[in-house]
């Protein structure tokens, strides 16, 4: 959702004020700084987890995002693979690597400045009890 919306700013709005390279530039650091947003918000509502926990949850968001992109060009708007893998360049001001890696990163990233990556050893405490 947020990234639909961030393409609808980007084609509405960014495109006609700033041209190609700008927008798209912009566009993807406004995605990252939305993503990070929504991970900085999602944190209380998992708790204190380990560092290992945010890392699979991070690698979940990835898969998700990657299954949706790859899945939606294939299937509903019958892309080539040759045309959904150019994404995944910084060509021309793309970012899109950049997203897919603040993707990843972010709930752990997120969870560390909020305090609530947990000591691996007490993670296996608590679950053994």
């Amino acid at each position: 959702m947020l990234a639909m919306l961030n393409g609808m700013l980007r084609e509405k709005l960014l495109l006609p004020m700033f041209g190609d390279v700008a927008a798209l530039v912009s566009s993807g650091v406004l995605l990252s700084v939305g993503i990070l947003l929504v991970a900085w918000l999602a944190v209380p509502w998992f708790g204190a987890l380990p560092a290992r926990e945010w890392r699979l949850i991070g690698l979940f968001w990835l898969g998700l995002t990657l299954a949706f992109e790859f899945g939606f060009g294939r299937l509903v708007q019958h892309k080539a693979w040759a045309d959904l893998f150019s994404a995944y360049t910084f060509q021309g001001g793309n970012l899109w690597p950049l997203v897919l890696a603040v993707t990843l990163l972010a709930p752990w990233v997120a969870a560390r400045l909020r305090g609530r990556v947990q000591a691996s050893g007490a993670a296996g405490m608590e679950r053994r009890t």
